[in-house]
């Protein structure tokens, strides 16, 4: 059987299939938010860093550049001194000179690893240049690996959504509908269930890969869950600190729609359809609202079908099959 899919690519701005607004198409992470972020040392505390910023997540260990071939050169990028590079300077006469060269290619920053020792000359002419110089304990390797996989979030495109994001049993279940139709009434007999609030009303999402979408929730709103006829409650302070989490990957979105008896709504789960987040497909679920409906339940059981899925098993595909089996069998039989 071939399951089909209905793809909702054009539909990011209508908010009825969780469409938003975009945020950080490019963006930049200011220098001092890496320091801050990272830990960071600064050996030119003269230099101002107001001004520097980081747009690119990829960083650049220079090797050729030192020795004055710079074409193909990403001067944009941090750049990241180890053992091998101090040690090829430190065993050239006019290492230093290398350096102070190197650090006049407009480059935002450079970190030294192992908490490497800075001669003073270079210290100076970094200052003057306006570039500064930072440094950390770390190996380069753990650095590389932990700056790269920060930047690629921090400078990961980035849109907001109406909607309410709960983690349930591991999966990542995003909850849209027209405003006052129940996302946060969901959301909260969720979390009296024992499942994770992760953002309502506002939802920011990032693209960190062309398979992974991240949701998180704004700093102002962080825990915060709106009720109305009761205001705002503080989840983490009603129901503990395992009631929370700050991020959380996108797997399912969950549509809610009042309840329109002359619409055809899916009865077989046979048929895929998706919403459009900046270029990546989720799977989407048009939940139709009737009173006595339990909406914690129906989004524990789509989290689970969503896992079982994943693991390879469709009840719905399951189903056909049989019923296909046996209208061959009984076609045999006669």
């Amino acid at each position: 059987m071939k399951t089909h899919y209905k793809d909702y690519s054009n539909l990011e701005n209508d908010t009825k299939c969780g469409g938003g607004n975009m945020l950080n198409d490019t963006g930049m992470v200011p220098i001092t938010r890496v320091i801050e972020k990272m830990k960071l040392e600064n050996l030119t505390p003269d230099v101002k860093l107001d001004d520097i910023a980081l747009t690119m997540p990829d960083i650049n260990r220079p090797a050729v550049q030192l020795t004055g071939f710079l074409q193909d050169f990403a001067n944009e990028r941090m750049q990241v001194i180890g053992n091998v590079e101090q040690s090829y300077l430190n065993s050239q006469p006019d290492g230093i000179e290398r350096m102070k060269k190197f650090l006049n290619l407009k480059i935002p920053c450079v970190v030294y690893c192992r908490n490497i020792e800075v001669d003073q000359e270079i210290i100076d002419a970094a200052t003057e240049a306006g570039v500064p110089l930072l440094r950390t304990p770390n190996t380069t390797s753990a650095f590389m690996a932990e700056i790269i996989k920060w930047l690629n979030v921090e400078l990961a495109p980035t849109m907001t959504i109406h909607g309410v994001l709960v983690d349930v049993y591991g999966e990542g279940l995003l909850i849209t509908g027209e405003s006052g139709i129940g996302k946060s009434e969901a959301a909260l007999e969720l979390i009296k269930r024992g499942h994770r609030l992760v953002s309502d009303d506002v939802v920011e999402i990032r693209k960190v890969s062309d398979d992974t979408l991240i949701g998180t929730s704004p700093e102002m709103t962080r825990h915060f869950i709106e009720l109305r006829g009761i205001g705002i409650i503080d989840v983490k302070t009603l129901y503990g600190i395992e009631s929370v989490k700050n991020t959380q990957q996108i797997d399912l979105v969950i549509n809610l729609e009042d309840w329109d008896r002359d619409k055809e709504y899916d009865r077989m789960g046979i048929e895929e359809h998706y919403v459009n987040y900046l270029g990546n497909k989720v799977v989407c679920h048009n939940i139709p609202i009737r009173p006595g409906r339990n909406l914690a339940i129906i989004c524990e059981t789509a989290a689970i079908n969503c896992r079982q899925k994943k693991m390879g098993y469709n009840a719905a595909l399951e189903l056909y099959n049989r019923a296909i089996a046996n209208i061959n069998k009984g076609k045999e039989e006669a």
